[in-house]
């Protein structure tokens, strides 16, 4: 077995047996990449199925010296996946990669933006434009439902259940979940698309998306980062800030509001409560009063 066959097996059985989406899976395709580069650098010929310790022991080092410790977590653990995915399938009876360590790296609390710097972004958008309305609703959902920025561009008109107060999210792995919807979400939604979204030329095949850019297809992630990137500059914001930071916003604030860590885990549609409990660390203050306001001996 050669890398191509092996990357090209590899990637069908993250679509197929892991249901992965197709971010997850070029993530994890190009950590292989980035070996097998290394390996056509320095002339190794070394199979998928032969590779060595000791190789592997090289590229970490190389690695090492060009990435920060965090990225080169990464790549070992996406290294790992695939070698996992070898022992598996009985390609291989050994993960040369278990006896190599990732870098020790301490967990990254997640960027949030304060209620008010939210409302400055967002008051910033220039309504007189016909992408304004389109780009408060966005934001209004990426804040007020905690999506992924993923989540967003592929949300339909017919995921919208205004009537029950909810909308159905397709998230990683295709998994679906429903989140609650706020009444001025609703209305910022229904403004864009009574006044804005209806007025467009929609292209055949995109009929259902609902955030649609000026040629009537559907929007793109790297468009959305665009917009907000613009209005933080617009709003003069010193922090770095990306969709994901929206999304943040929403789990600490909920949290910090006396929301349970369990409805946010299923609100941002996290499989284990692990991931979510990163929203704890963010405001030490919040857990101080809970403990304050209702331990019996306080």
């Amino acid at each position: 077995m050669n890398w191509d066959q092996a990357l090209k097996d590899y990637r069908h059985f993250l679509k197929i047996e892991r249901g992965l989406s197709p971010n997850s899976i070029a993530s994890y395709v190009l950590d292989v990449e980035k070996l097998i580069h290394f390996l056509g650098q320095n002339n190794v010929t070394e199979s998928p199925l032969t590779i060595s310790k000791a190789t592997l022991q090289r590229f970490v080092y190389e690695v090492a010296q060009l990435l920060s410790p965090r990225s080169q977590a990464r790549i070992i653990s996406g290294l790992k996946s695939f070698f996992n995915y070898l022992v598996f399938e009985d390609y291989r009876a050994d993960n040369p990669l278990d006896l190599i360590e990732s870098p020790k790296i301490g967990r990254k609390l997640p960027d949030t933006l304060s209620e008010d710097e939210i409302n400055e972004l967002i008051g910033a958008i220039d309504l007189s434009k016909p992408e304004g309305e389109r780009n408060r609703a966005m934001l209004e959902t990426l804040y007020g439902c905690g999506l992924r920025v993923s989540e967003l561009v592929n949300l339909k008109i017919s995921d919208l259940y205004f009537e029950e107060d909810f909308i159905k999210v397709t998230g990683k792995g295709d998994k679906q979940r429903f989140v609650p919807i706020s009444p001025i979400n609703k209305k910022y939604i229904t403004i864009y698309c009574n006044e804005a979204r209806v007025h467009q030329n929609v292209q055949k095949g995109h009929e259902d998306v609902l955030f649609l850019n000026r040629r009537g297809r559907q929007l793109t992630r790297a468009m959305v980062f665009t917009i907000i990137k613009r209005l933080a500059e617009k709003t003069g914001l010193k922090k770095s800030i990306s969709p994901h930071t929206f999304r943040h916003s929403f789990a600490t604030h909920l949290l910090q509001n006396g929301a349970d860590l369990r409805a946010i885990q299923q609100m941002l549609g996290h499989e284990s409560i692990t991931t979510t409990e990163v929203y704890v660390h963010v405001d030490r203050t919040h857990l101080k009063e809970v403990m304050n306001n209702f331990h019996p001996r306080k």
